[in-house]
């Protein structure tokens, strides 16, 4: 792999991974369409290290005052008294399904799930059900951080578990299952950044591990390139989604994945690509 693949891959991922359009499917179609061929899930997985490291030090207070509240909540006995406790417990109850699931479904999700038919279709399904939260979402009061529930974790973390179809977007998944919670967008995304920490980090950990051989041969340099390129651009996603949801909905990420899906339908039936 050269640099130049790794420095487009790394902006690909970081500028996708955040924002609801599936970072996935955009790694799967631009190598392809630039003739570089698929880059492979270990080094899809691997450069997520850099919008993870990004999401660590945007979320880093955050973080901190999580952690703190899950000992003082197990300290005190009081783990859903304490508001900081009760937050960091909405988060790791969210991160188990995925968790689970990930584990039982990891050769599937790494083979057969990523023929570029699945990936298409995911990212017009994720859209059908985006435009659907949005709707239901609409006609109700939208609730913030300080007013989710268990229920509203296990409904998001299992909602996040679509994600591990490539092409439904990890954001996209539990963004729409926060709608459908009636949770506002703000708190939906922040939520879904918070969530992509456990779960975007073992993931990579656990590639870089396993395949740490396949990587060698990929060359360290360009890994290290995407890493810091996707560490850059996801900062600046994270940055913009935030600020975007407070005004706006996801209707324009919406009907960007129509058109992406659209346009991956023709070039598989033109046999320009390859499924």
């Amino acid at each position: 792999m050269s640099i130049i693949e790794a420095i487009v891959l790394g902006l690909v991922q970081g500028l996708t991974e955040f924002i609801p359009v599936s970072s996935t499917a955009h790694l799967e179609i631009v190598p392809v369409l630039l003739g570089w061929g698929d880059p492979g899930a270990a080094f899809s997985a691997v450069i997520q290290f850099g919008t993870w490291i990004a999401a660590v030090i945007y979320f880093a207070r955050d973080i901190i005052r999580l952690v703190g509240g899950f000992f003082r909540g197990l300290a005190t006995r009081k783990i859903f008294a304490d508001t900081d406790s009760r937050e960091a417990w909405l988060v790791i109850i969210g991160s188990i399904p995925i968790a689970v699931l990930g584990l039982i479904f990891k050769k599937h999700i790494e083979s057969t799930l990523r023929s570029l038919w699945i990936v298409t279709a995911m990212v017009i399904i994720v859209a059908i059900l985006l435009l659907l939260a949005e709707a239901w979402a609409s006609k109700r009061q939208l609730r913030s951080f300080d007013e989710l529930n268990i229920n509203d974790a296990l409904a998001v973390g299992f909602g996040q578990c679509l994600a591990l179809i490539p092409g439904s977007s990890r954001s996209g998944s539990t963004i729409m299952a926060a709608l459908f919670r009636s949770i506002d967008r703000p708190t939906a995304a922040r939520y879904s950044f918070l969530l992509s920490l456990p779960a975007v980090g073992a993931a990579g950990f656990l590639e870089l591990f396993k395949e740490r051989h396949h990587l060698a041969a990929i060359g360290w340099t360009p890994v290290v390139v995407g890493i810091v390129v996707a560490f850059i651009s996801g900062l600046a996603s994270i940055w913009f989604l935030i600020r975007y949801l407070k005004e706006h909905t996801t209707g324009v990420f919406i009907y960007y994945r129509f058109a992406l899906g659209a346009v991956m339908i023709a070039l598989l039936v033109s046999g320009y690509i390859k499924p």
